[in-house]
């Protein structure tokens, strides 16, 4: 039986994933649309590979800042270089997505349509002068940047991460709302780039909401301290009134009740994303996006033919999540249209946020401990700060901290969290002992040369312990 699936953003990493993992099955008819230009995705375009390429800059002079053993004037950074030789690679990574799209549409039964989709009903997109019925839909439209609901901020001007990317100057001083995944990248590039004086407004007492307290204090720490940055935490947004001087004024309420004013040239919105929906006419559709929409099957609630992964679905916006979201929505629609019983995405937690301007990043895969105790697991922790393994001390890196989480009754590894240099690249041995669930006895205790995964060679040492006990 042959069956109809229409991509629609089949250049961002959901809808591309999708198209390769169709692409190749014989009973299935492609059609990929997307009127991106150039063409590739968030991710490619304004989000994780550009905003890397940036804060490299940043991170080479935070070092050199940082390391008394360097003599001489601390060099500054060329935002124009730093902006001309990212947009060169953006371009370069665009067009491997895009090729790798049109190579798809070489393919027999597939077609791809570089222009705009719009729903006529649940299974019929309108595309230019066609209408295209389809008998899977699967919306990959990724996600726009959010603008928090507040009075005043369209009388005030502001910044998006994506303007921060093409920015090849700053002003003086700078307010950030938004102290997420966004702001704890950008931030750190903003003070070390830009130079600029800046009050960064965190809603909690801590920031990096998916980690047990600690790091959040640490990384609250490291920000006031290597960055100067001034935080106020436990304060909310109120309103915001442009100064007489053309700058910015937030009004902010602390846990007391009381009102504090900040003043600066401009205004930073970091505040998340939100799904990308608005230009797919859904009202002709009985799909009905909000909380809930979204199965763990990656089906739409109210349409069992309609698929919707990536940020879309907002549900996780992470590169790698989006990703495998799509795999298994392929797999889904191929089960559905066998009469096969479907299965859930599952995701072991695995993410890393590009902290510190990626010298101190944060990385966290399954659980953490307030996730495992309330999971119902009776657990052992291991704890380490960065600055007990003299390797960080040898690389002028001492900063930070990792911890370790099992299960006391037979050792599984349940999760890992490390907010230290190189925490991004241990990450994926940690996945693998989570993942496979490891007994943290059985893993070999075998140390090399020093290097900076001594951190979690005395993790696991420290845990087996516990267990062993």
């Amino acid at each position: 039986m042959s069956i109809h699936v229409v991509v629609i953003g089949a250049y961002g990493s959901a809808g591309a994933a999708m198209a390769g993992e169709l692409v190749d099955e014989p009973d299935v008819e492609l059609t990929l649309i997307d009127d991106g230009e150039p063409g590739g995705g968030l991710c490619i375009l304004k989000g994780c590979m550009p905003s890397k390429e940036v804060l490299s800059a940043g991170a080479h002079r935070f070092q050199a800042r940082h390391d008394e053993r360097l003599d001489g004037p601390l060099p500054e950074i060329d935002l124009e270089a730093v902006v001309e030789r990212k947009d060169d690679h953006v371009l370069s990574w665009a067009g491997h997505r895009r090729a790798a799209v049109e190579e798809y549409a070489e393919h027999d039964d597939v077609e791809f349509i570089h222009d705009t989709a719009t729903f006529v009903d649940d299974h019929t997109v309108a595309v230019g002068d066609r209408e295209i019925e389809a008998d899977y839909v699967v919306v990959a439209t990724g996600s726009v940047v959010n603008i928090p609901d507040l009075p005043g901020i369209h009388d005030v001007g502001f910044q998006t991460s994506a303007d921060v990317l093409d920015a090849t100057e700053f002003p003086d001083s700078g307010i950030v709302m938004g102290f997420g995944y966004i702001g704890l990248e950008l931030v750190p590039y903003l003070s070390e780039a830009g130079g600029m004086d800046l009050t960064v407004i965190e809603h909690d007492d801590y920031p990096v909401d998916e980690a047990d307290s600690e790091f959040g204090e640490a990384t609250l720490d490291l920000y006031r301290d290597a960055f100067d940055l001034d935080i106020p935490t436990n304060v909310y947004e109120q309103r915001l009134e442009p100064t007489d001087d053309g700058g910015v004024r937030l009004y902010l309420e602390d846990e007391d009740g009381e009102e504090e004013v900040v003043e600066a040239d401009d205004l930073f919105l970091f505040t998340g994303r939100r799904p990308a929906i608005d230009r797919l006419n859904l009202d002709a559709t009985a799909l009905e996006p909000g909380p809930g929409w979204v199965e763990e099957t990656m089906q739409a609630r109210d349409d069992e033919r309609t698929f919707v992964v990536g940020d879309v679905n907002g549900k996780e916006p992470i590169l790698h999540v989006a990703k495998e979201q799509a795999f298994q929505a392929a797999d889904n629609i191929l089960a559905h249209a066998n009469g096969e019983d479907l299965e859930a995405y599952e995701n072991t937690h695995h993410h890393v946020i590009f902290s510190g301007l990626g010298v101190y990043p944060f990385a966290r895969v399954g659980h953490n401990e307030e996730t495992a105790r309330e999971a119902g697991y009776d657990i052992a922790v291991a704890s380490r700060n960065a600055s007990d393994d003299g390797v960080f001390k040898s690389k002028d890196v001492p900063e930070g901290l990792a911890k370790l989480v099992v299960d006391r009754t037979d050792g599984t590894v349940l999760g890992y969290q490390g907010l230290h240099y190189h925490a991004d690249v241990m990450a994926k041995t940690m996945q693998v002992l989570v993942e496979m669930e490891l007994d943290v006895r059985e893993v070999p205790d075998r140390s090399y040369h020093p290097t900076t995964p001594e951190i979690i060679d005395g993790l696991l040492r420290e845990a087996a312990a516990a267990v062993d006990e």
